[in-house]
This record gives structure tokens, C-alpha cells and sequence, in this order.
């Protein structure tokens, strides 16, 4: 008796398993949503700022779907667009990433650059992602200097290791940004210094939100930092949360708005969960994913 009862909550463990593992891969990758939250970051009397928060596409052919609801956001008239890397994840995926961002070409935008926009993912063990001493491999090139001039043509900046002021809604924005820390590409020593204080809003942005760089920032004066990289967790318990977040941030920062200190300075942080997966992971489980209009407001 005691065996066959065994036997059934095997039996319905498995099937609770499966059911889990079809919706995230078949409803949840796809779930896609848009997110709002206001940042008290500018003077009394300044009028709100609208940025749009996009991140973490990792974009393979044919993903029409993805593509179509990414240009969707253009009708949100932003005031500004920020695109914080891996954008694609195929050698052939540069035409789709084009065909989302296209319609947000049209807004001021400033954009770093994420692992994946450089070189291709590589099947994984997902377990890997609870080994803090793992080697980080990558694949075949990217047309990663493709996109950058696509961006650029725009008018967009490019903060991949590089400081950068902006005019969007009637206001300067001043930038300092890095190449990706999650591959030793960042060199914060090249746009370190006080921020000027004469600029409306001061903004940090990086793909990997490492401690090593959001530090350095915090301390140099910007008022809002900005990341993707960790897919918010991409696989969370309800209750608990994200398990990893593939970065030295705690996991309760896995994604969302949060007060980011360091001795006696302070900025908001944006981490947000982004629109993709790894192509050989494309799994999601109460992580759906997002991009973010982040309301910039007086403090």
C-alpha cells in the first residue's frame, strides 16, 4: 500500500512538473509586459520624463512576435529610449532586431552593449547558474558592428565605455555608461569623475548590473542607474523569488526599482527582467517578460 501510494505522488509530482515546464515554455516565455514605474529623481518643479526600458532581446530569426511588440512601443511616445544589450542571439538575428527597434529610432536613445551582441549563446547545463566559479563560454561571432552603426545612424549614443549628453523632452541628460562587466569588457576608468551638476538628470547605464561599476557610480553622482543581464531570475518561486541573478547583485535585486546605497551615496537602480532567453533555455516561470516605462518625477 505504502509503495503504491508512493508511486502515485511520483506519478503526480511529474505530471505538476511537466505542466509547469509547457507553461513557461509555451505561454509565459511569450507573455510579454509592459511595466511602469515612477523614479523621484528630478528638481521640485521639473516636469516628468518618460524613458523606455528595453533589454535583454535575445533575438533569434523568425521571432515575429517579439518583433512586432517591440515596435508596438513606439506608440508609447517615449521621451527617451534606453537599450542595455543582448539584443540577438543568431548570426542571422540582426534583421529582426532591426525590425523592432526600428520604430523606437525615431526617439532619442543611447544603448551599451550585452555578451550576446558580440559573440553567439551555447547550450548550458542551467544548473551551471548556481556555480559562482563556472567558466563563461560564448559562440560563433555576432554582427555586433552592424548594429552599432544602425544605432548610431539614428542618432542614438553609444555608451559602451562612453560618456555622452542627450536632449530629450526639453531636458539634458548627461550619461556615463560601460561595455559589458558580465565579460570583462567594462572600463569604468574611462568616463570616471563627479557628474556636472548643472545637467537636468544624470543617468549610469550598463548591461551586467555588477557591483564593481554601479559603486563607482553611485559614488561619481548619477541619480539613476539603469541594467539588464539577469532575465529578472528567468525561473522564480512564487513567494521566494528569483534563485540566481548570473551577477554579485542579491538575489531580492534580481529586476524592479530599488534603492541602491553605498557608504554616503545613493542612487536608484532600474534592473529590469527583459524580453528573452537563451535560445537552448527558452524558459520563463513567474518571470514573464518585460520592458518598463520608468517615469521620471521629482523627488
Amino acid at each position: 500500500m505504502r509503495t503504491r501510494n508512493v508511486i502515485r505522488l511520483a506519478g503526480a509530482v511529474g505530471v505538476v512538473g511537466a505542466a509547469c515546464v509547457a507553461y513557461g515554455t509555451f505561454v509565459e516565455r511569450t507573455r510579454y509586459t509592459l511595466r511602469r514605474v515612477d523614479v523621484p529623481v528630478l528638481d521640485a518643479d521639473a516636469e516628468p520624463l518618460r524613458v523606455l526600458h528595453v533589454t535583454d532581446l535575445h533575438m533569434t530569426p523568425n521571432q515575429r512576435g517579439k518583433q512586432e511588440w517591440v515596435a508596438a512601443l513606439a506608440a508609447l511616445d517615449p521621451d527617451l529610449v534606453l537599450l542595455t544589450g543582448d539584443n540577438m542571439a543568431h548570426p542571422e538575428s540582426l534583421s529582426g532586431v532591426l525590425r523592432a527597434v526600428e520604430p523606437l529610432l525615431d526617439f532619442p536613445g543611447a544603448f551599451v552593449f550585452g555578451s550576446n551582441d558580440y559573440l553567439g549563446p551555447v547550450p548550458k547545463n542551467p544548473f551551471m547558474y548556481f556555480n559562482p566559479n563556472r567558466v563563461y563560454k560564448q559562440g560563433v561571432p555576432l554582427p555586433s558592428e552592424e548594429l552599432r552603426a544602425a544605432l548610431t545612424s539614428a542618432g542614438w549614443a553609444d555608451l559602451n565605455n562612453a560618456k555622452a549628453t542627450v536632449k530629450a523632452g526639453g531636458r539634458r541628460i548627461d550619461f556615463a555608461g560601460v561595455d559589458d562587466p558580465h565579460v570583462n569588457r567594462d572600463d569604468y576608468d574611462s568616463v570616471a569623475g563627479p557628474v556636472d551638476p548643472t545637467a537636468d538628470i544624470r543617468i549610469g547605464v550598463t548591461h551586467s548590473p555588477a557591483s564593481r561599476v554601479l559603486n563607482r557610480m553611485v559614488a561619481d553622482g548619477y541619480d539613476l542607474l539603469v541594467a539588464g543581464h539577469t532575465h529578472g531570475g528567468q525561473v522564480c518561486i512564487p513567494g521566494i523569488g528569483a534563485l540566481v541573478t548570473n551577477c554579485d547583485l542579491p538575489r531580492s535585486m534580481a529586476k524592479g526599482l530599488h534603492w541602491y546605497s553605498r557608504g554616503d551615496h545613493a542612487a536608484w537602480l532600474h534592473v529590469s527582467a527583459g524580453l528573452g532567453t537563451n535560445p537552448y533555455t527558452p524558459f520563463r516561470f513567474a518571470c514573464p517578460p518585460e520592458a518598463t516605462v520608468l517615469t521620471l518625477i521629482p523627488r
